[in-house]
């Protein structure tokens, strides 16, 4: 009877764990799916409204600057409300910002309601990390590599799916925002309906945590390399269409841009298989930095089939490092640090990709030479490779556990 009840403890505890696991999923298909809407449809949305280059980068830009100014309001929310409601709450905003796109009538209110989304899910972002130390402490790697996944599946679905289906169904750019802000608020009842009840909420003995500690150096280097990877994959997501269509290769746009979000999913599976540890280890960093650089040498100079690929190679570099950086976060830290940390990291690393594609977009307005609006995605690349052994390098000589020490360290400061 005892070894019956146990294993029917086991198979319950399975099923716990893969339920946990596929909201984990869903929710990170949740924090992309509007993000990456516009680029399928920028060049409709560029003629529609009369917008140039250079408000095409403010545009792609707005995202990364609610991802950097709303993370750490995010992570006030957490400690406030828990992480799960911040979840679904910034689902609900990121739906509704996405309608409101549709109805845009200039580039200002398109603006305000891209701020809107992003604001959604910058609220979003610090809380996943949150989620994977809360429901599955004991497969912190595992579990982001799984988000993740759902991450860049959500990337994938919008640039795959709206030219070749969605756009000849509802006929227009306006209604096809509609289509993935509703699919955001199905993740966000599912989730709501679903996620484990035993979350644990915030204490109210003890003052809630919220505020990240910005005199640790080790977040400041973590958040500029993640930034400058966040600057790369924006950047390119909205000016390879741009840059495709310039120089006469429209047929190249979607299968490239299809190319850039599908060569993600590969690397999470990867990770997904074996990338426990690598996360505090320098080589991959510098090996997918070294990738992504030659890859985006092949976008500008390559034949389409050579477009193709690049931008597959780029997609996976960066989904590699993506990946492996936000799985710090719940390592490093405490369970209630995990919030503040990563909204610091977010804080830093958003900030950096604001500025890339808004100068993308003057270079090319400036010279009126397209290829010249991968010039500042090359200085990200470049300094990402510079930095990783700086920032990895000292930790790795002193053995896996250096950068525990040091968030120990920063945990007794904050």
């Amino acid at each position: 009877m005892t070894t019956g009840a146990s294993a029917m403890q086991s198979a319950a505890d399975r099923r716990d764990m893969y339920l946990r696991l596929l909201l984990l999923w869903l929710a990170g298909t949740g924090l992309r799916l509007t993000i990456l809407a516009p680029p399928p449809v920028i060049s409709l949305i560029h003629d529609d409204l009369g917008l140039s280059e250079t408000q095409i980068g403010l545009l792609s830009g707005i995202p990364a600057a609610l991802f950097a100014c709303a993370a750490v309001p995010g992570s006030l929310l957490i400690a406030r409300f828990g992480a799960l409601t911040t979840l679904f709450v910034g689902l609900l905003a990121t739906a509704g910002g996405s309608a409101l796109r549709g109805a845009a009538v200039d580039a200002w209110t398109l603006y305000a309601a891209t701020a809107v989304t992003g604001f959604g899910v910058a609220v979003m972002q610090p809380s996943m990390p949150s989620l994977v130390r809360l429901w599955l402490p004991n497969k912190i790697s595992f579990a982001t590599a799984v988000y993740i996944n759902g991450l860049l599946v959500g990337e994938v679905l919008p640039v795959a799916l709206t030219l070749p289906l969605v756009m000849p169904l509802v006929g227009s750019w306006r209604l096809d925002f509609s289509v993935w802000g509703a699919v955001c608020v199905v993740v966000a009842t599912v989730i709501f309906a679903l996620a484990p009840k035993q979350t644990p909420s915030p204490s109210v003995a003890t003052p809630p945590k919220w505020w990240p500690d910005w005199r640790n150096g080790l977040i400041w280097k973590l958040g500029i390399m993640i930034g400058t990877i966040n600057a790369t994959y924006f950047s390119t997501n909205f000016f390879i269409p741009r840059y495709l269509h310039a120089t006469g290769h429209d047929g190249t746009i979607g299968w490239a841009l299809t190319a850039l979000n599908l060569g993600q999913v590969p690397a999470s599976i990867l990770l997904l298989l074996g990338g426990r540890g690598l996360e505090r280890r320098a080589t991959p960093y510098v090996v997918c930095g070294l990738l992504g650089l030659a890859a985006v040498v092949g976008i500008t100079f390559g034949d389409s089939r050579i477009v193709i690929a690049g931008a597959g190679v780029l997609g996976f570099a960066c989904a590699i490092i993506l990946t492996l950086m936000l799985a710090l976060p719940p390592v490093l830290s405490r369970a209630d640090d995990v919030h503040r940390t990563t909204a610091a990291m977010l804080t830093i690393g958003y900030a950096c990709a604001v500025v890339v594609p808004v100068c993308s977009g003057i270079a090319w307005d400036l010279t009126g030479v397209p290829v010249v609006t991968f010039a500042p995605v090359v200085l990200c690349l470049i300094t990402f490779i510079a930095i990783a052994p700086i920032t990895c390098g000292r930790l790795i000589s002193k053995g896996d556990g250096a950068i525990l020490d040091i968030s120990a360290a920063s945990i007794k400061k904050g």
